[in-house]
């Protein structure tokens, strides 16, 4: 028996999870974005005197991506945030994002 949940006719309810979504849509995340290939050498170091190399980090709305979507090891993820805030700091790239 279905129990009345204001759900559209049709509609199944699964209950006992904890983590259902109310209206039964499934969120999809999107697809990894990888790090280029130059960062793949281990001696590679950011250059905060780089902007067009750190403008690949850095999102629509000017805020760093994160590792997970980057790719980057922790080591070269903290490297390329110090180079992108001295890159800010002097100017070459810029806080937020324009219009």
């Amino acid at each position: 028996m279905i129990p009345e949940s204001g759900a559209p006719k049709g509609t199944v309810v699964r209950e006992g999870r904890a983590d259902a979504d109310p209206l039964g849509i499934r969120r999809r995340r999107g697809g990894k974005k990888r790090a280029p290939s130059f960062t793949a050498d281990p001696d590679f170091h950011f250059d905060y005197k780089d902007p067009q190399q750190l403008k690949y980090f850095i999102t629509d709305r000017g805020k760093i991506v994160p590792r997970r979507i980057s790719g980057l090891s922790s080591k070269q993820q903290r490297e390329l945030t110090i180079a992108i805030k001295r890159a800010r700091n002097i100017a070459l790239l810029p806080y937020t994002a324009g219009k």
